[in-house]
């Protein structure tokens, strides 16, 4: 859908933006230009859809030279989502998810409902729709700066660090949004970032650029944290890169163990049972009568009958067998006060729990397959 070849912005008094890009980004994907401040990603964006023209080098959308190209009809070919939404304020919400296509001729009956079905799509309450946009969370503006963006249906959509605004929290709740929209709609959308963790979850591939505006490496976000191509990559993914690593690695293979989990209605002998099964866990899990997490007791404190629930050490943040990842199964057991992690289905039911030790040797062989991998590419 994009072709950069050889671009380089340069301005009046000498600076160079970006010197001498190339990329060849992937139809319906989402590729991530991230960098430190002043490394052109903002301005390569920009680029594409001409709001900064090219000194030098081609730009060629869908195979024809965006230069050939009028500006505005370009523009509006494009969603652009930009850093605290850019919302009209003197506009409801409707009417500003509303814009481009009242812009290319639609009728605003046509371009409201439009707006509507948007809304729906981004998870925005339909009561909204007449507020205005400082009526509104930081979030939820964002919500509606992506809904105006996809409002024509543009093959292309541009997102200039949209979630960078918001607390934590909603950034995780914008990110995981995207990628629910995306996997439907199946845009070639260009995100900026300068944040690497936003980077490698949300990215197909990911462009890390120098200061200067060169490129210093392009590829897929597992790739990237297993093989940087040097010391800038490799310092700019930072120390703890192993760790986002393992987002990679699903948690299907992990042997979970349902010897150490027992039901708060449990009698002596099924409890006796469980102490015998689980010799070597010191705690035992203890569920609700549908198989829901409680919280860990060691085996001598539990009585048949008269399990005290508020005594109970807290299970911690459980993860889902099967769907997440390694890194997810290594936290929540980093974090449980036991040091084993408890391992849900889809319904929230105690499928097992895993200890940090069955974890680790599961790392190891992920890490090691992962190398014999990287061998077979290369």
């Amino acid at each position: 859908m994009i072709r950069i070849d050889s671009v380089t912005k340069r301005y009046p008094d000498g600076t160079v933006a970006v010197d001498r890009l190339s990329l060849e980004i992937p139809d319906r994907s989402i590729t991530v230009l991230v960098g430190p401040s002043g490394c052109g990603k903002t301005t390569t964006l920009r680029m594409i859809n001409r709001m900064v023209e090219p000194t030098e080098g081609t730009i060629l959308l869908d195979g024809q030279d965006i230069l050939r190209q009028p500006v505005n009809t370009l523009r509006r070919s494009m969603g652009y989502v930009i850093q605290n939404a850019g919302l009209f304020q003197h506009r409801t919400i409707i009417d500003n998810i509303a814009t481009v296509p009242r812009l290319l001729g639609w009728s605003k009956d046509k371009a409201r409902e439009r707006a509507r079905e948007l809304m729906e799509r981004v998870g925005l309450d339909a009561a909204l729709a007449k507020r205005y946009p400082y009526q509104l969370s930081g979030g939820q503006q964002q919500r509606v700066g992506v809904a105006r963006a996809l409002a024509a249906d543009p093959p292309v959509l541009l997102m200039d660090e949209p979630f960078s605004a918001v607390d934590p929290v909603v950034r995780k709740g914008l990110q995981d949004e995207l990628l629910r929209i995306q996997e439907e709609l199946g845009k070639t959308i260009v995100f900026v970032t300068h944040d690497i963790d936003e980077a490698v979850k949300i990215g197909t591939m990911v462009a890390v650029m120098r200061t200067g505006g060169r490129l210093a490496q392009y590829a897929p976000p597992a790739e990237l944290l297993t093989s940087p191509a040097d010391a800038f990559v490799e310092d700019f993914l930072g120390a703890d890169r192993g760790i986002r690593r393992l987002s990679f690695f699903p948690s299907a293979g992990l042997e979970l163990s349902t010897g150490p989990v027992v039901a708060v209605d449990a009698t002596a002998e099924q409890l006796a049972e469980r102490v015998r099964d689980s010799a070597d866990a010191p705690y035992l899990l203890v569920t609700d009568a549908d198989g829901r997490p409680l919280g860990w007791s060691e085996p001598q404190h539990l009585t048949a009958g008269e399990v005290e629930v508020g005594r109970l050490l807290s299970h911690g943040r459980p993860f889902v067998a099967g769907t997440d990842s390694l890194r997810a199964a290594l936290d929540c057991a980093v974090l449980s006060p036991t040091g084993w992690a408890v391992a849900v289905d889809a319904d929230g039911k105690v499928a097992g729990v895993v200890s940090q030790q069955t974890i680790a040797e599961a790392i190891r062989g992920a890490h090691a397959q992962g190398r014999t991998d990287a061998k077979v590419a290369g």
